[in-house]
């Protein structure tokens, strides 16, 4: 266990070694059995700030900061550019030494597509407090660290071997970041599972993320496979997480969008493609899910998903994540 994390950023999981981030899991998973037993944990940061600057709106991210501060006993306060100086173009630097004056860590929502995740680590050059990622252009590090504690629950420490599934699922007009898929290539080759990412043409993430989940796939002796076939890719499958992104690496104007995702409307998982994978697989997603579209409702609500669970495991990660970089008092 590492525990000599305090004050250290969280912009993504590479910037963290295994065994830190296994850390993490085992705090948060101390942390959601206290809680489930009802034992107190407002002690742990007691009258310390966390500033949430949001750049976009959010249900789970938002929510599980601001309850997990509370149940900690600290302040979570949610900023947005409008209601800041941000909006009139104070730039990060000035934003992170001053908040981090005021408080004890900053956490920032930016998805600006090759603006978001520059915009943290020039935050984190200048601020005297940790700054955490509540999902950028590139990554998104706590929801899939909620993901990987979630595997964890359900099949163990041990996942060498097993094999994960990134799918992309068609949905109409939205143009969701790349990051999802992208934080999961990047970190489960680093806890020993064979990847495989499936997509159609045109919908390709950024070509350095794909570079750094080889060398980590490499540096833990697993596999990282591309397909363009989604049935191939379930085939044998123990973790299945198929969501859709936007073909950003090509366009991002809303009418190309718009027409490439239509010639692929039969991206989409139902029950026969999850008999595809092992009887025991599972069905993960980070949601907001687009229902009908990128799923079925008898997968979504069925008793192979998730996803209840991944969202929950987002307090409790967090949860740890806060108390050991913030100086928890345990």
């Amino acid at each position: 266990m590492k525990t000599q994390l305090f004050k250290k950023d969280f912009i993504t999981t590479q910037d963290w070694s295994v065994d830190e981030l296994q850390t993490m899991i085992d705090v948060g998973l101390k942390l959601k059995a206290d809680f489930a037993m009802g034992a107190p944990q407002d002690h742990i940061l007691r009258a310390k700030t966390l500033y949430m600057l949001f750049f976009e709106e959010s249900t789970r991210t938002r929510n599980s900061f601001e309850t997990g501060m509370t149940q900690l006993g600290g302040h979570a306060i949610y900023l947005t550019p409008k209601a800041t100086q941000v909006g009139h173009g104070e730039n990060a630097r000035d934003t992170g030494k001053v908040l981090g004056s005021y408080g004890n860590a900053i956490a920032v929502r930016d998805c600006r597509t090759g603006i978001g995740q520059k915009y943290l680590y020039e935050m984190a050059k200048h601020a005297p407090v940790p700054i955490y990622s509540m999902q950028d252009d590139v990554d998104h590090p706590n929801q899939a660290m909620a993901d990987l504690m979630t595997m964890q629950e359900l099949f163990g420490r041990n996942l060498r071997g097993r094999k994960f599934v990134i799918s992309w699922t068609y949905a109409p007009k939205y143009v969701r970041p790349l990051s999802v898929p992208q934080s999961l290539l990047m970190l489960m080759p680093r806890f020993g599972l064979d990847v495989t990412l499936v997509y159609p043409k045109g919908y390709h993430l950024m070509p350095e993320i794909m570079e750094i989940a080889r060398k980590n796939a490499e540096a833990a002796g697993v596999k990282l496979e591309e397909t363009h076939d989604m049935d191939a890719a379930f085939a044998d499958a123990d973790f299945l997480y198929p969501k859709s992104w936007g073909p950003i690496m090509v366009t991002e104007e809303e009418a190309e969008v718009e027409a490439m995702a239509a010639q692929h409307e039969d991206w989409r998982v139902t029950q026969e493609r999850m008999k595809l994978a092992k009887k025991h697989a599972v069905y993960m997603h980070c949601m907001p899910i687009d229902r009908g579209h990128e799923a079925d409702d008898e997968v979504i609500d069925g008793p192979q998903s998730v996803i209840y669970q991944q969202a929950e495991n987002r307090l409790h990660i967090q949860k740890a994540l806060m108390a050991l970089t913030m100086g928890g008092r345990w």
